[in-house]
């Protein structure tokens, strides 16, 4: 299903029971793609028409943040058999993107067993081993005979990912040691597990961090590492799924460090998210602040210009302004290709849907400058138009505002993918093409202005 198809389809009062049929036939990831590709709003409405089944595995396959802005859409009684559907460790990664008023709530409402679970992993540090275990693990006692191992095995009901491996325990439920289960299956079934198990000294604390539990299955190449509490009791175990974002992370990291882009990530990966795919309200709030700022920075620097009034004789009021327009273009195309970077980086930006994006950005360019330009068009006619005769100046600056700062985000985003297109590193390139394009371009257009509205010869 394609974007314009779900947008179509949810947008016709008869179109929501061909949106329904088509939405189920799909496959999960096929939905998961095609649902994050539409406005939130339209997701919620996409996401309450499928069965309960398929929304289960749909809600599972998003990431975190993306369950979270689900759930803050729906009503409990939508949202509970799903959360009780989860495992408890997926529950905990979507607790911990959710206000604790939310958490506390839904938490109230689950099933006992279910809210054991939960809290149990929530008791460990953020960021340990203990809050990403996993509970899915088969352990047996010391003692037990190949065969009942197996008999344990057949009669298990957790996922072939999950029985990989077997940990034996003692009588007070130490760990002890693991067995292969392809060691299990060729073994005589006389024999007794401790005959078999490896790795007694191969596990991590519940409090360890998870990044330490990441490189040990790195390290020994196993499909699950034991997870201990302060007792060196079994409580849990960690796969290379549970971990795999934790190492991705790593990897991206010294991925982006070595092109020289490792300072873009400074935030989290779902800020990224949400400021790529989230709403443009969102966007525009988070950026415009720090333009803000920037703004009242150039004003300053007008102020320091305006000191050399007697230098600069007749064009003083003129060049006041100068350091605004070209900074504030900077500041917005910098921005601009930060967010690229690391969009691209975490894969949430689709090079294919490359348009969509850039309109995206001309959009919030747009809004900032028409925001920004309105500001500093106002600033410069009550601070030096007006009092000095020379009105238009405010609509001068107003509307070079506008421009440059539209120009600079569509640069942002434009420029290092024209890069990439070519083969060239985009991280070191695409800031000096902008503060160039945009430089000249910027006060071309601002001295054409102030030229005509002044009436002044050039």
């Amino acid at each position: 299903m394609t974007q314009n198809t779900f947008k179509e389809l949810l947008n016709q009062p008869k179109g929501l029971g061909a949106a329904k049929l088509t939405a189920n036939q799909l496959s999960v990831p096929e939905l998961v793609r095609s649902l994050l590709e539409i406005d939130l709003p339209q997701r919620v409405l996409a996401f309450r028409l499928l069965d309960k089944d398929k929304a289960i595995a749909v809600f599972e396959m998003l990431s975190p943040d993306g369950q979270a802005d689900l759930i803050r859409q729906m009503s409990d009684p939508e949202i509970l058999p799903i959360l009780e559907a989860l495992e408890p460790e997926q529950r905990v990664r979507l607790f911990e993107e959710l206000p604790a008023k939310v958490t506390k709530r839904l938490l109230t409402q689950l099933r006992p067993t279910s809210r054991e679970a939960v809290d149990l992993l929530l008791g460990y540090p953020e960021g340990s081993a203990g809050r990403r275990m996993s509970l899915r693990y088969l352990a047996v006692r010391e003692g037990s005979k190949v065969s009942a191992v197996l008999a344990s095995v057949r009669e298990s009901q957790l996922g072939d990912d999950d029985l990989d491996l077997v940990f034996m325990i003692d009588q007070q439920g130490v760990y002890r040691g693991f067995v292969r289960t392809v060691r299990l299956i060729k073994a005589n079934p006389e024999l007794l597990i401790e005959q078999l198990a490896d790795g007694r000294d191969i596990a991590i604390s519940a409090t360890s961090p998870e990044m330490q539990a990441a490189r040990l299955l790195k390290d020994y190449d196993l499909p699950a590492i034991p997870v201990l509490d302060s007792e060196g009791r079994l409580v849990g175990d960690l796969t290379f799924d549970d971990v795999i974002d934790v190492i991705e992370e790593e990897a991206s990291s010294a991925a982006l460090a070595q092109a020289g882009v490792g300072g873009l990530l400074t935030r989290d990966q779902a800020w990224s998210e949400k400021l790529v795919r989230g709403p443009i309200r969102y966007a525009v709030q988070l950026r415009i602040l720090c333009l803000i700022i920037t703004l009242i920075g150039g004003m300053v620097v007008g102020g320091v210009i305006q000191n050399f009034e007697e230098i600069l004789e007749a064009v003083v009021v003129v060049a006041i302004f100068i350091p605004v327009v070209m900074d504030m273009g900077g500041n917005v195309g910098t921005q601009s290709t930060t967010v690229f970077a690391r969009g691209l980086a975490w894969s949430h930006i689709d090079i294919r849907h490359y348009g969509s994006y850039l309109f995206r950005e001309f959009r919030i360019g747009a809004i900032m400058g028409a925001i920004l330009g309105t500001v500093g068009g106002a600033i410069a006619y009550f601070w030096q138009g007006a009092p000095n005769g020379v009105p238009q100046l405010g609509l001068a600056v107003g509307l070079s505002l506008f421009a440059v700062i539209t120009l600079a985000a569509v640069l942002g985003a434009l420029l290092p993918w024209l890069l990439l297109r070519l083969g060239f590193d985009h991280g070191p390139a695409a800031d000096p093409f902008i503060t160039t394009i945009k430089d000249f371009t910027g006060l071309l257009l601002y001295f054409y202005l102030v030229s005509v509205l002044l009436g002044i010869e050039t």
